[in-house]
C-alpha cells in the first residue's frame, strides 16, 4: 500500500498529524508534508486513521 498527499487540497487542519505525527509530518505553517511513501504493514492502520481524519480528503491510500 502507498500513502500520498494531494498537496493542493491540504488546508492545514493537521488532523492527520494528531493521528500519527511521525507518519504525517507538518511544515512550519501546519500543512502536511507527506511524500508518496510505501507503507509497512504496521503503518497501515495509522495511515487509514490519518486519511479518515482529513476533512479535505487530501490524503490517499493506494493499493
Amino acid at each position: 500500500m502507498r500513502l500520498r498527499l494531494e498537496t493542493g487540497r491540504c488546508a492545514g487542519h493537521a488532523l492527520c498529524h494528531v493521528m500519527d505525527p511521525d507518519l504525517f509530518p507538518l511544515d512550519d505553517d501546519g500543512y502536511s508534508t507527506v511524500a508518496a511513501t510505501d507503507l509497512d504493514a504496521d503503518q497501515v492502520d495509522h495511515a487509514r486513521r490519518g486519511v479518515g481524519a482529513c476533512p479535505e480528503r487530501a490524503l490517499v491510500i493506494e493499493g
